[in-house]
């Protein structure tokens, strides 16, 4: 048994998950209803976005733990096997990671394309793919981390909580703190210290509906709009992914089940 037996295993499992099957289904129905109802890209997208940026998140860290959880004697078996550690959680995170993206591509991105190919859909299928994966790389240093499952699936909802509405409620009353004060550096630096804002502002900016962002797009738009900021979005997401699987994997090589 090798790393990519254990993957394919691994991603067969998953896919035939009633779960993942009604997420999947979920999504279609709302974007295609979003779709039908509102007969315009730009507010199709604009509406499908915040539907992404809440359930995306939610889905992965819950999917992504329960798994983990439910799979603890299939790991403990596969470590009695000739097999590397680091092989393992590869082949667990990219099977799960890449489930719950195509799950979001079938249902989120898939009836956009009716409407016709764009930059923005392209950008919306960019932030549903690297939002997968970040909170699935989350939710797997938590479970790995935290043996109790309840304790650990509570931890992780409060991580979404807290990204998906009460970091942006810390910033406002800190921009009403210290309204006085030139605060565009600091907004762009702790907007790239929340995936999901990144995601946010990229497709905003891009749909041209900027003034969603308030008194701060105009400094947003400067940022993101130009080509140094859109390298910098692309790192910062990358980095996301890259620097919770290395915690978990390491994680992971010292765990004893």
């Amino acid at each position: 048994m090798n790393g990519h037996s254990i993957l394919k295993y691994v991603f067969f499992d998953i896919i035939r998950n009633k779960w993942l099957v009604i997420y999947t289904a979920v999504l279609f129905a709302l974007c295609s209803g979003i779709i039908y109802l509102s007969r315009d890209e730009t507010k199709s997208i604009a509406s499908i976005l915040n539907i992404v940026l809440i359930i995306v998140p939610l889905v992965s860290i819950i999917f992504g733990s329960m798994h983990f959880y439910n799979s603890k004697e299939f790991i403990q078996m596969l470590l009695t096997q000739p097999v590397k550690r680091s092989a393992i959680f590869k082949a667990e995170y990219t099977g799960i990671a890449i489930s719950l993206s195509f799950g979001f591509i079938i249902g989120a991105v898939t009836p956009l394309l009716f409407t016709g190919i764009s930059k923005a859909i392209f950008l919306l299928l960019f932030a549903g793919i690297f939002l997968s994966l970040i909170f699935s790389a989350i939710a797997f240093y938590f479970s790995i981390s935290i043996d109790e499952k309840v304790k650990g699936i509570g931890i992780l909802l409060f991580l979404w909580l807290f990204f998906s509405v009460l970091f942006d409620g810390i910033i406002l009353l800190f921009y009403l703190m210290f309204s006085d004060y030139p605060l565009e550096k600091f907004t762009i630096f702790f907007t790239l210290l929340n995936p999901v804002d990144i995601s946010r502002i990229m497709i905003i900016l891009n749909l041209d509906l900027s003034a969603l962002l308030g008194y701060t797009g105009a400094t947003f738009l400067k940022f993101f709009g130009s080509a140094s900021g859109l390298i910098i979005t692309i790192v910062s997401l990358c980095l996301w992914v890259i620097i919770p699987v290395f915690l978990a994997n390491k994680k992971f090589k010292r765990k004893n089940f």
